[in-house]
């Protein structure tokens, strides 16, 4: 699908305010009809699965649906909390069923199977109605992945208030497609270890907000936490300790997970640099493998990179990629590329032997190695991602097929698209998620993140993912993802230094842009608020976004308020 420049947020433009009370979106719908009646939710609703042969996915969504709708008891954030709704409910009418059902040329599949098709056709629109006067409420799509994203959507239309769970819009008619195929989040496991419990939450997290790929940085210099079957000792020696390892069957339990959730697991294996730790199993395969100081031969510590242009070491990574990819149900693997640092070649014996002997550049020898690498992969049907750097900073042949995520800056995208490429917008000017949090190199007091200064939620929602493209142009931004690079994060702080923020661009790419405008803070803040809040209702801990006064009253905290 290629999203328009003027997709429609709802059928209004952007500056226009949502009706009242309509506060508990995210992302916005792209057709949204409300009313001003009450109506309750009985206590004895239920979810009426009208789909022949539907998945077991279909069902946990159905049973995860139906904890929420219990167990959100989210109040309206206004002053009194819904104090002031006994009156509109004390008449309601009470809703008992919603309906679920697939249009009569959909074909049957698991949720997790729509949800790793190639991106541009994955069915992700769905329709809900809810009348006001109590009867059944319906929930159509054209596959069980549409029916999952409907389903986070009548979620989070109700509140709960003295025992009762209702809204005061109905009648409700939502018509909701995304605008972009690629909604992601990056989260870096390598720097720091992530236990599984806190990717599941992640991802559950995403799911609420319609996010549809984790991208995993799941290997870098500090550490190589993945198991991988026919290279065991990559993490026997590159993981943090034995318990800090992603095992095979931790993978696939995530994998699954994610896919019932409607979430495609881009793994990314970054290389020929970000590649120090593969020295402590193969230590002829790394050029200036923790080499001093550091910062001659790298962007960070360690020091180490992938000697590419040695044979040895191009089918060493080719098997390596290969057999991390076949594990994965993904259509898509990134195999990096960034940050290469050419010092560490410069004065490397065995590359410059080989470039030598074969009369060959650096430029030339990284070319053979990405077409070795990735005709490997696409021999197994498997699309490469890169970082713009592939691009950008060197002359090799890509494929056309290959994705191509731009990071260093937003104003980078033109010149990728330029050269024809498909692209995921990352740029950490509006999207990463550690910018602002300071130094972290030892015997540097005066040090500050090197993308200052913190990236807010209402910055990264200011992004406009078509700027500067012509309109023939519009079909190579495939979407885009907010990122979490984790020298300063773990466990400890992954909710709240991602959550809510995460959500910007989640908006972004699902709801877009009306006529190329900046989507409205001001409009989307008490939406922002609202999810939040719900989020820790489902026992996340994401950070506040203003005090609590604020929240309650809507607008109430702008600047010229």
């Amino acid at each position: 699908m290629a999203p328009s420049r003027y997709v429609g947020l709802l059928a209004f433009v952007a500056a226009s305010i949502l009706p009242s009370g309509v506060l508990a979106l995210w992302p916005i719908p792209t057709n949204l009809e409300t009313g001003t009646t009450a109506l309750t939710v009985s206590p004895s609703f239920y979810f009426d699965v009208q789909v022949e042969g539907a998945p077991a996915d279909l069902y946990e969504a159905v049973d995860q649906a139906q904890y929420y709708l219990e167990t959100d008891q989210l109040g309206r954030l206004v002053v009194g909390r819904g104090a002031n709704d006994t009156a509109a409910l004390a008449s309601a009418k009470t809703l008992s069923c919603l309906q679920l059902s697939l249009t009569s040329s959909a074909t049957v599949e698991p949720i997790a199977s729509e949800a790793v098709k190639p991106l541009g056709t994955r069915s992700e629109e769905y329709e809900l109605t809810i009348p006001a006067d109590g009867s059944t409420a319906t929930l159509t799509a054209n596959s069980t992945l549409g029916l999952y994203r409907g389903l986070t959507t009548f979620n989070q239309l109700f509140y709960y208030y003295g025992g009762v769970t209702y809204t005061l819009l109905a009648p409700i008619a939502i018509t909701d497609t995304p605008a972009y195929p690629f909604r992601g989040l990056a989260l870096d496991t390598s720097r720091n270890y992530y236990p599984v419990t806190d990717i599941l939450r992640t991802l559950d997290a995403m799911s609420w907000v319609k996010i549809n790929t984790f991208h995993w940085h799941i290997t870098d210099s500090q550490s190589f936490p993945l198991e991988v079957a026919q290279y065991p000792e990559l993490a026997m020696n590159g993981a943090y300790s034995a318990t800090e390892v992603y095992t095979e069957s931790d993978i696939q339990y995530i994998v699954q997970y994610a896919g019932a959730r409607g979430i495609d697991v881009l793994m990314e294996i970054d290389t020929p640099g970000h590649t120090a730790i593969i020295g402590a199993t193969y230590p002829d395969y790394v050029a200036c493998f923790d080499a001093t100081p550091w910062a001659t031969y790298a962007n960070e510590p360690p020091a180490g990179q992938l000697r590419f242009a040695l044979p040895e070491v191009m089918n060493f990574t080719a098997s390596l990629l290969v057999d991390i990819a076949n594990t994965l149900p993904s259509c898509y693997i990134s195999t990096g590329g960034d940050e290469l640092n050419t010092n560490c070649y410069v004065n490397d014996t065995l590359t410059q032997m080989q470039l030598n002997s074969t009369n060959t550049t650096l430029n030339d020898a990284l070319s053979t190695f990405t077409q070795t690498t990735h005709n490997a992969l696409i021999a197994t049907g498997k699309t490469p991602v890169v970082w713009e750097e592939m691009v950008l900073d060197w002359n090799i042949t890509l494929s056309n097929e290959t994705i191509v995520m731009v990071w260093i800056s937003s104003e980078d995208a033109l010149a990728v698209v330029e050269k024809g490429f498909r692209i995921v917008q990352v740029p950490s000017n509006y999207f990463y998620l550690d910018c602002g949090g300071g130094g972290w190199l030892g015997d540097y007091p005066a040090g500050n993140s090197w993308c200052d200064p913190f990236k807010t939620w209402s910055e990264a929602y200011t992004f406009d993912p078509l700027a500067n493209l012509t309109e023939s142009q519009y079909s190579l931004v495939l979407g885009g993802q907010q990122a979490l690079w984790s020298e300063q994060s773990g466990p400890q702080n992954l909710d709240p230094i991602v959550w809510p923020r995460a959500a910007a661009s989640a908006e972004i790419f699902w709801s877009a842009q009306p006529g190329g405008t900046p989507l409205n803070v001001t409009e989307a803040l008490p939406r922002l608020h609202d999810i939040r809040y719900r989020m820790v209702q489902r026992g996340l801990n994401p950070i506040q976004l203003q005090p609590q006064w604020c929240a309650l009253r809507p607008d109430a905290c702008d600047l010229t308020a």
